[in-house]
C-alpha cells in the first residue's frame, strides 16, 4: 500500500511536475501553430531562422512562466492553473503583438524570415513570461 508520503516525496513531485509542464508545453505549441499563419516546424525544418527564433521565445515563455507557478504554489492544482492561466496571457500577448504593429504583418514577416521580427517576438515572449510569472500568485 502506498502511503500519502509517496506522493510529497521530492523525486515523485519532480517527475509529475516535469511530465505536466511538459504536457502543456505540448498542447501550447499546438496551440501557437493553429493561431499563427505558417506552419513552425515545416518552416524551421526548411531553416526558416526568423521561426525558430519566435517558437524558440515561445517555448521558453511557457516554461519560465511554469517555473514560476511551480515556485509560488503548494498544491498540484494551483500550479496547473496559475500555469495555465500565464500562459493565456502569453496568447493575448503574441495577439498584441500583432495588433500593435499595424504597419506590417508580424505573422507574415516572419514567415518570410525576417530575423528582426523574429528577435522582437522572442524577446516578447521572454521578456513577457517574467512579468506574467512574477505576477501570478
Amino acid at each position: 500500500m502506498l502511503g500519502s508520503n509517496f506522493w510529497h516525496h521530492p523525486l515523485v513531485e519532480t517527475a509529475g511536475y516535469f511530465s505536466v509542464v511538459v504536457l502543456c508545453l505540448f498542447v501550447s505549441m499546438i496551440l501557437f501553430e493553429v493561431v499563427t499563419k505558417y506552419k513552425n516546424w515545416d518552416e524551421i525544418k526548411k531553416g526558416n531562422v526568423a521561426v525558430a527564433l519566435a517558437t524558440g521565445g515561445k517555448i521558453l515563455g511557457v516554461c519560465n512562466i511554469f517555473r514560476y507557478s511551480i515556485n509560488q504554489h503548494t498544491s498540484f492544482i494551483e500550479m496547473l492553473g496559475w500555469g495555465l492561466f500565464g500562459f493565456t496571457l502569453l496568447i493575448f500577448a503574441y495577439f498584441l503583438f500583432e495588433f500593435l504593429t499595424p504597419k506590417f504583418n508580424v505573422d507574415e514577416e516572419i514567415a518570410a524570415d525576417n530575423r528582426s521580427v523574429g528577435f522582437i517576438s522572442f524577446t516578447i515572449s521572454l521578456g513577457l513570461s517574467f512579468v506574467i510569472g512574477a505576477s501570478i500568485s
